[in-house]
């Protein structure tokens, strides 16, 4: 298992039991304990866990995101192929509403060479933007959420309800048949809903680990999305009370 995978199993433990022993984690995973002892090291900086002595405790409060920096190491290539595969999904010429989060940062690198305009909601994929040539770059106002630097609040809102948006790109903290789309943040769950509102059509980008959760604050019901881009580990189920609710689904 690649390091940046079993991180990830290490945060879903967590999550699940709040602490975790170093030779517990190094048995389930076989690596050593030097390897597991350097993981929770990393998470430990990250302000993820607190080290106790023969493992860590989780830092995080029940139902609260990783930072920006841990999901950002988390099914790289899998957002890759999401990212893509949203790029091939809007055509140029088009104004996109880009949501902040990892997997929206790589559909920003997705559309670098595309003759398009795209107003980001984060302050990571204005940077990536900044230097395309062809695309056409609006910013919103708004306050900046430190760690995950996406940008919220009234002024958010009034920038995306004043323009009329082709298509809006969302990430999700949860996306579940029962909950439909969800989001730790509550600001952000007012900014998901105010592009909704301001666009043609609606796309989220969610890789697999986001199926089944349900975060804090509800977005919206699965018949207000048009099309959900995933990769191939997503539940069927899942994918399936996408389908019924009439949304397209396109696995990479």
């Amino acid at each position: 298992m690649e390091g940046a995978d079993r991180v990830r199993e290490i945060m879903n433990e967590l999550r699940a039991s709040d602490t975790v022993s170093v030779a517990g984690l190094a048995v389930r995973h076989g690596v050593s304990e030097m390897t597991i002892r350097r993981d929770l090291d990393e998470l430990a900086r990250q302000g993820v866990v607190r080290r106790v002595r023969g493992g860590a405790m989780s830092l995080l409060l029940r139902g609260e995101e990783p930072p920006f920096q841990v999901r950002e190491r988390e099914a790289v290539e899998a957002k890759r192929r999401i990212a893509a595969e949203v790029a091939e999904l809007i055509a140029d010429g088009e104004a996109v509403l880009l949501d902040g989060g990892t997997t929206a940062l790589e559909v920003a690198r997705a559309l670098r060479e595309r003759r398009v305009t795209v107003l980001p909601l984060a302050l990571q994929a204005i940077a990536e933007l900044a230097g395309a040539p062809r695309v056409a770059l609006v910013l919103p106002g708004g306050e900046v959420r430190q760690g995950e630097l996406n940008l919220a609040g009234p002024l958010t809102e009034r920038s995306i309800s004043s323009l009329r948006f082709d298509t809006a790109v969302l990430g999700c903290c949860g996306l579940s048949a029962e909950h439909g789309l969800t989001s730790h943040n509550l600001p952000e769950v007012a900014v998901k809903q105010a592009a909704i509102a301001a666009s043609r059509r609606v796309v989220v980008a969610a890789d697999s680990g986001k199926f089944g959760r349900t975060a804090f604050g509800a977005v919206c019901p699965l018949d207000r999305l048009d099309v959900v881009v995933t990769d191939d580990g997503a539940p069927a189920a899942q994918l399936g009370a996408l389908r019924v609710a009439g949304v397209t689904v396109r696995v990479v």
